[in-house]
């Protein structure tokens, strides 16, 4: 069976209720897409999290090496690493109890995303969450 998005009105819900983002492979570099949708999830009142090894804070937010040193809850997991990396952010999403993993543009794993679904996370791969927030919230 092929992976399928959720819906429209499940992503919605999803950007509506959630409030922390763990931005996992956030960089410090200004025209980075990571580092530009992490400003623009700050500006929308979303609590960031960086995930990055070597950065104590980026955009002013707390930045840890790794999902499991995030000391609060997190609701999505937005993952801006390279395919072959998401089955280990998919664990350990599931590890802290997160509540979704997000996968942006490019970004894809059909066995991770299946690993996530299973454990009772919602999934949302190869879409990027400044475009469907845009799209949904007509800002």
């Amino acid at each position: 069976m092929a992976f399928e998005n959720p819906s429209t009105q499940e992503i919605r819900e999803l950007l509506e209720r959630s409030r922390t983002v763990a931005v996992v492979g956030l960089s410090p570099r200004p025209e980075r897409d990571s580092h530009v949708i992490a400003a623009f999830l700050i500006e929308r009142g979303y609590d960031v999290i960086g995930v990055r090894p070597g950065f104590a804070e980026i955009l002013g937010r707390p930045c840890y090496p790794s999902l499991t040193d995030v000391p609060t809850k997190i609701d999505i997991v937005d993952v801006f690493r390279r395919s072959e990396f998401v089955r280990g952010h998919v664990e350990e999403s599931i590890a802290v109890g997160a509540s979704a993993v997000w996968l942006q543009f490019g970004v894809v794993d059909e066995r991770a995303a299946e690993r996530a679904r299973d454990a009772g996370l919602r999934v949302v791969m190869d879409r990027c969450i400044l475009v469907e927030h845009r799209r949904l919230f007509s800002d």
